[in-house]
């Protein structure tokens, strides 16, 4: 998956997330937010490039169970791609990563909960999300 994740971004790191998903979005714009640096780029799950790694690594192609976060080259799924995410932005933020510290035992079934019922507690977008033209410039080739 390394050279794959690594090809797909030119070595960049990038975040894969659920363009319908409200969180996943929200999620999005807090990195392009913070990301001052514009170390990441993006891609949505249901773009080519995201079914292509979603696929890869096994995990469902339509019901998204994660978020993906490849830096360094290293693809991190759930609670830990959220660490990973935090680790690479300036600032405090680096604090939220102490998540990845949690044994799986307890990360994962919390992760899991949140996002098997994330359409039901923040909603869904009838449509993918469209970016505007400055925001597209940070999405990978094939990632919208």
């Amino acid at each position: 998956m390394t050279t794959l994740a690594t090809d797909a971004a030119d070595g960049q790191d990038f975040i894969v997330f659920d363009g319908e998903c409200v969180l996943c979005s929200g999620f999005f714009r807090f990195m392009v937010a913070r990301d001052k640096a514009q170390r990441f780029k993006f891609a949505t799950a249901q773009s080519p490039l995201g079914q292509r790694l979603y696929s890869h690594l096994g995990l469902p192609t339509r019901d998204f169970e994660t978020n993906l976060v490849v830096t360094d080259g290293v693809v991190h799924q759930r609670l830990d791609a959220f660490a990973a995410a935090m680790r690479k932005l300036p600032g405090f933020w680096w604090v939220l990563s102490v998540c990845r510290f949690l044994p799986r035992i307890i990360k994962d079934p919390l992760y899991y909960v949140i996002a098997r019922n994330r359409y039901a507690i923040f909603g869904r977008s009838p449509t993918r999300m469209i970016p505007d033209k400055t925001l597209q410039a940070r999405f990978l080739p094939e990632g919208f």
